[in-house]
């Protein structure tokens, strides 16, 4: 498991290195049901933080469906509003 974790630390990290460079981007969100893992999302901030990038992530939403919903109904109050 560690090595798992590990390793998609690694190519995430790279990944994000690769479309920084090429996009002239330093900022990275980390969201959705795959960050309620706390040790992919740990060690990917602190991985990309090494890099020089901002990383953003989930604080008051729930990373999961419940983050969904909550847009789903911005979305639908916005679009009633007008």
């Amino acid at each position: 498991s560690d090595l798992f974790h590990r390793t998609l630390i690694g190519l995430f990290t790279d990944l994000c290195v690769i479309i920084g460079k090429e996009r002239d981007l330093n900022r990275v969100v980390l969201s959705g049901g795959v960050f309620q893992n706390s040790i992919l999302l740990t060690g990917l901030t602190r991985a990309l933080e090494a890099k020089n990038f901002i990383v953003f992530s989930h604080q008051l939403v729930p990373t999961n469906d419940g983050g969904i919903s909550l847009g789903q109904a911005v979305v639908a109050a916005a679009k009633m509003k007008g």
